[in-house]
């Protein structure tokens, strides 16, 4: 809509997690660099937090992109309460059979399946999303199947990425032993005001835009109103941008932006907090 207007190869603040667009703020760096260790180093648990929209699922994706060939990675994405056991879930990710299987059956074939791989020389990697939703049960399962090894080497790395509720559900005792598997644990921040700023003259780089689009005033508002999550905001200069192509204005200042949070305030479906009248 507003891409050539604005000399754009392409929208540049989808919410759609786009490895392309990955920002490397100083938290955003250290978490990759976090994840590529215990993916390389074979480590068994590696847990990732971060607030809704903070970009841990664009730097899983980032990471797999990166990892090359020998590399075998199941997902499993559709987590929640009423999984006691995630064998199953598991054995889906990987494209194995699981259907009628006893527990024990599951069990030893995916035992099988993992030293199959590591005989090939290929590693394997389980990815578990929104893993703030798995309960103690799911977690011990999975603990469980860490337990299968061959000599030394740790057959299956599993990498939990999860909202905050995540941290503190691995902190209840009845958890320990899960807790002591934890290799590598990072908590993903917020962006800071400064890194918000080159967050969105990045995006927009990245988009075909080399002139400045957004005024510092603008992108010091855009901070405050979206306490520095990626996806709002992505959400939040989408919609900026959206406004001055239909205004027909060059450059997005910040009593744009304060328009278009105060018109979200009082005719969106969600609430927004307006951080200046």
């Amino acid at each position: 809509m507003y891409e050539a207007f604005y000399g754009l190869r392409e929208k540049p603040f989808t919410i759609q997690p786009d490895p392309d667009f990955l920002y490397f703020g100083k938290r955003h760096s250290l978490a990759f660099t976090m994840l590529q260790y215990g993916v390389e180093n074979r480590v068994g648990f590696t847990v990732i937090c971060g607030e809704v929209g903070c970009g841990k699922t664009t730097l899983v994706r980032h990471l797999l992109n990166t990892l090359g060939q020998g590399l075998t990675v199941g997902l499993v994405s559709n987590t929640h309460q009423d999984i006691a056991d995630l064998q199953e879930w598991v054995l889906l990710a990987f494209g194995l059979p699981y259907d009628g299987m006893t527990p024990v059956a599951r069990y030893d074939a995916f035992q099988r399946f993992l030293i199959q791989e590591f005989a090939a020389g290929r590693r394997v990697v389980l990815i578990v999303d929104e893993a703030q939703n798995l309960s103690s049960g799911a977690l011990e399962s999975l603990r469980m199947l860490s337990n299968i090894n061959a000599d030394k080497d740790q057959l299956l790395q599993v990498i939990l990425v999860g909202q905050p509720e995540l941290r503190a559900k691995l902190q209840q005792p009845e958890l320990r032993q899960f807790a002591q598997r934890v290799g590598v644990d990072f908590f993903l921040p917020p962006l800071t005001p400064e890194e918000v700023a080159k967050y969105v003259r990045h995006r927009l780089h990245v988009a075909g835009r080399e002139e400045p689009l957004f005024t510092d005033e603008a992108l010091t508002l855009i901070a405050q109103a979206t306490g520095g999550i990626p996806r709002s905001v992505n959400i939040l200069c989408d919609m900026a941008l959206v406004y001055g192509f239909g205004a027909d204005m060059a450059t997005i200042d910040s009593p744009l932006v304060l328009e278009v949070l105060a018109d979200r305030r009082n005719f969106g479906v969600l609430e927004v907090d307006l951080p200046l009248e």
